[in-house]
């Protein structure tokens, strides 16, 4: 503002000048304080996640890498974990890469139980153990036998090398078990054809054929001659074969010769009660089952080659809905197989 005086007298300027004052700077002293904070929560987090990650003897050896004037831990390497194990001590120290980490994939050999003294000990490696057991598994136990110098990994590579081994071996076996199985139902369904042709290229044979019931079953190749009605194979009540049942049997029996799996033969009856007191069904198919094995024997076959003679009286029927069939009274051979065929996976 300015003022001036009346009358012409030299006029007074007055100037009013206004001055505006901010407030008080705080600096920036506070931020240097709280990046300082921050740094240093961080490494101290560093640090315990370091101290949780790391062994006794790591630490060992980065405190041995970090301190050289540490005169008392010249025998602590590291034992082989952080910077390569090494000192400054080694050979050319402060001036090589001898320091440098190798990264070498595999896995770690056990670390020994080692207490820092001056008298010779053997140290005990620790073998850890299965969860929920008492016995260490077998790659464990490879590990703690493991050889001194061995390359990391070797007693699990060998571990895994006995174990292919064996599933190998499995394989191989169940694969030979196949084909001969394979080799043995195609001998069995030659025979059967062999056995067909035979008894239908003899003239006195040819009508009894359809008395010859030849299948495979899952105990092996099963002969069956069957009685039918005025066609009987014995007497009734008797254990003593027809000339056609001899006939029969020494077409059989050839064809059983050239097969050299076991056989088992089995007399059956049918229901009919037996019309004597001191015998019975069981008497009779047991008398008739061994009067086959005689014949066959008499017919050439090895008599080792039997591995069982049984009677089954009437217990277990061909044609279960009519016990008194006529088919029911039969000799049953059976060509039994050498090799049990595999269980099927669950």
């Amino acid at each position: 503002m300015v003022a001036g005086r009346k009358g012409g007298q030299g006029a007074t300027i007055v100037i009013r000048k206004e001055e505006v004052v901010e407030g008080g700077h705080h600096g920036g002293a506070w931020k240097v304080a709280y990046a300082d904070f921050v740094t240093a929560m961080m490494a101290f987090f560093l640090l315990m996640w370091l101290l949780n990650a790391t062994t006794e003897e790591q630490r060992r050896g980065l405190a041995d890498y970090f301190s050289p004037s540490n005169i008392f831990s010249r025998t602590s390497s590291g034992n082989g974990q952080p910077f390569g194990g090494h000192t400054p001590y080694v050979d050319g120290a402060m001036a090589s890469d001898s320091g440098s980490t190798d990264i070498i994939k595999g896995i770690a050999q056990p670390q020994l139980d080692v207490e820092e003294d001056d008298t010779d000990s053997v140290a005990t490696p620790r073998v850890y153990r299965r969860e929920g057991t008492s016995e260490p598994s077998v790659a464990e136990r490879d590990r703690g036998r493991a050889r001194p110098n061995a390359p990391p990994g070797q007693a699990e590579r060998e571990a895994h090398g006995v174990v292919a081994r064996q599933e190998a071996a499995k394989l191989s076996a169940a694969d030979t078990a196949r084909q001969q199985l394979a080799r043995e139902r195609a001998a069995f369904e030659a025979a059967a054809q062999q056995l067909r042709e035979r008894v239908a290229a003899d003239p006195q044979l040819a009508p009894l054929a359809h008395q010859l019931a030849i299948d495979l079953t899952p105990e092996g190749l099963r002969i069956q001659i069957l009685d039918e009605e005025r066609l009987p194979m014995f007497a009734t009540g008797s254990a003593v074969p027809n000339d056609r049942a001899r006939l029969l049997l020494q077409k059989v029996a050839p064809v059983l010769q050239g097969l050299p799996e076991q056989i088992s033969i089995s007399g059956h009856t049918d229901a009919a009660p037996f019309a004597g007191k001191d015998r019975s069904n069981w008497d009779l198919s047991t008398e008739r089952a061994h009067a086959t094995r005689r014949l066959l024997i008499d017919a050439g076959l090895p008599e080792a080659r039997i591995r069982s003679v049984t009677g089954n009286a009437d217990r277990d029927p061909l044609l279960p809905a009519d016990p008194l069939a006529a088919a029911n009274r039969r000799i049953a051979i059976v060509v039994l197989k050498s090799v049990a065929p595999a269980a099927k996976a669950p």
